[in-house]
């Protein structure tokens, strides 16, 4: 953090459209700065920061990490290039964003948290929802009582992923596939719910160009728990989110992103069906997202949330695949 402004200084690392976002977004939050676009090469940081805005452009990631004005980057190139640069940036004493599946394997995700903690650097994931108010509104609901004892999870996220040869999501070694890329957010809204994680998972796929474009899953918890979710690269766009007690359910449709921004909405049902709607404040949820690194870099004090929560989420992905190759029920390492 700029010791003179109290300003918190980002660079993003590649021009990806999910950069687009959260640049905006740097651009709105208090105590942040957007302080270079990074690029492989300099024309394309040069039209990004024309467009989008920047204080600089650069060739190559390494200028981001050795510019001395910047404390944190985001990084959202695809997952094999993850780990690589995660560690790079911890030891330049970047804290890292990181976006969504943090590397290929928990091995990986384990050598970057490694990396994280040697430095004295701030990790977190780029599962956005996770950070709004109305994630922190559903969560009262959840630990409150209101829903009796909480006994299963039910979600769903699926789209219409364009088959393009550049289409990274359909590369396996680029780290594709459905269950890597938004199965990772139904794994979380359990993780999240639960506050805790799967002993066993089992999870069936449909495959297209070597990667799953389509998966069912149930994993299974302590204490007579269940979860279980689909995602799809080829059906119409759902982003749906159940959780299930023995008194009630709260049921959010549009848990991932709000449909409408206006109204970030979910319910709850009683044992007699009685639905109640909740309003949560309206917020920008990469905005949100954002604010937890600068709150956590200008209070100096390391959240240990962040990091096991995206290291669980991967152990899980890790015995989901794992399942959906060879058909059996596979316990979580």
């Amino acid at each position: 953090m700029s010791t003179e402004s109290g300003i918190v200084k980002f660079a993003i690392l590649g021009t990806a459209r999910i950069a687009t976002k959260v640049g905006k977004a740097i651009h709105t939050v208090e105590g942040a700065e957007l302080e270079l676009i990074a690029s492989r090469r300099l024309r394309n940081a040069q039209a990004w920061q024309a467009e989008h805005g920047a204080n600089n452009a650069v060739e190559g990631y390494e200028s981001a990490l050795s510019h001395p004005d910047v404390q944190a980057v985001y990084i959202p190139l695809p997952p094999s290039m993850h780990k690589e640069w995660t560690i790079k940036a911890a030891e330049a004493g970047k804290h890292v964003l990181c976006e969504k599946p943090p590397a290929l394997n928990s091995a990986e995700v384990e050598e970057m948290l490694a990396a994280c903690r040697a430095n004295g650097v701030q990790f977190i994931d780029g599962t956005m929802w996770s950070h709004t108010p109305r994630a922190q509104d559903m969560k009262a609901i959840l630990t409150g009582g209101q829903l009796g004892k909480l006994r299963r999870v039910v979600s769903a996220f699926s789209i219409q992923m364009p088959d393009t040869p550049e289409q990274h999501r359909y590369i396996a070694e680029l780290g594709g596939g459905a269950l890597y890329d938004i199965g990772w957010y139904c794994v979380r809204a359990a993780l999240w719910a639960f506050d805790s994680v799967p002993t066993h998972v089992f999870a069936s796929a449909t495959y297209h160009r070597g990667v799953d474009n389509n998966a069912t899953a149930i994993m299974w918890f302590e204490d007579n728990r269940t979860a279980t979710f689909d995602c799809g690269y080829d059906l119409t766009r759902r982003k749906w989110l159940e959780v299930v007690g023995e008194s009630g359910n709260l049921v959010c449709d549009d848990f991932l992103s709000p449909w409408d921004l206006t109204k970030q909405r979910f319910w709850t049902h009683d044992n007699q069906g009685v639905a109640t709607e909740h309003q949560s404040q309206s917020v920008v949820q990469e905005a949100s997202m954002i604010e937890s690194m600068v709150n956590i870099i200008r209070t100096k004090e390391l959240n240990t949330y962040w990091p096991q929560i995206a290291l669980d989420n991967q152990r899980v992905i890790d015995a989901l695949i794992l399942a959906a190759k060879e058909g059996v029920k596979v316990e979580v390492k």
